[in-house]
């Protein structure tokens, strides 16, 4: 580091042959690996720097994205240009038919049995459309847009002229209007049996008295009104 002092450089992690008799890491009896590198364990040496208590990879370990890709680096970037070569036409895909759209059209035609179908499918021939035509280097079909529409632009002058304003209010109307022409129509009842027989009461029955039938074509015996009309005034004073 220009300008600076830098700190103490970490050495790797001890090993067996590194801790012996006299260090200050000596183990006796079993010594694992697992305490040569815990960092809770190993003790610091006398005017050396700090250990490491991680073991590092091998040479051949990639730090980072590994790029399967090898180019030749910074090095060969700045040495000379690496033009990039035409790539071969790709060939073109063979998209499955489109059933669907040859059924459409089979049935347009006038096609109703098996082998008309058949036949209709063995003289078009429709394709499905590949959807991922510009992932694969494809051209844009005409007419495609990029992006997100436009918008459509703002009118100041109904803004200015409160046209909005006016619209509303004309749509305010004739919702009212609409209103009251249901409200009318829901207050206008139909006539039903049940009205008819309010407005036109049936005919109230004469009220009769029972006799047997035997009896009902037999004449009277005995006569005690003068006369008919005295007896129909004496039944109404009855009843």
């Amino acid at each position: 580091m220009a300008g600076g002092r830098a700190g103490p450089r970490r050495r790797p992690p001890m090993t067996l042959a590194e801790a012996g008799p006299g260090t200050e890491n000596e183990r006796l009896g079993l010594v694992r690996l697992s305490m040569l590198r815990n960092p809770l364990i190993i003790k610091p040496e006398l005017g050396k720097p700090m250990r490491n208590c991680y073991s590092l990879p091998g040479p051949d370990f990639t730090y980072g994205m590994y790029m399967h890709k090898r180019d030749g680096g910074v090095a060969e970037a700045i040495g000379h240009w690496d033009a990039v070569k035409a790539k071969a036409h790709p060939r073109k895909r063979v998209m499955p038919r489109d059933f669907v759209a040859m059924g459409r059209g089979a049935v347009d035609e006038g096609c109703t049995t098996a082998r008309q179908f058949a036949l209709y499918y063995g003289y078009m021939d429709i394709r499905c459309k590949d959807k991922g035509i510009l992932r694969h280097g494809g051209k844009a079909p005409p007419g495609m847009t990029f992006g997100k529409p436009p918008r459509p632009p703002t009118p100041f002058f109904d803004l200015m002229q409160h046209r909005y304003k006016e619209l509303w209010m004309e749509e305010q109307r004739a919702r009212t209007r609409v209103q009251h022409v249901v409200k009318k129509k829901i207050g206008e009842v139909r006539e039903n049996r049940t009205t008819f027989l309010r407005t036109h009461p049936l005919p109230v029955k004469e009220e009769s008295f029972w006799h047997l039938q035997r009896f009902e074509k037999a004449k009277p015996r005995l006569r005690t009104f003068p006369d008919p009309e005295s007896r129909q005034k004496a039944l109404s004073a009855s009843h």
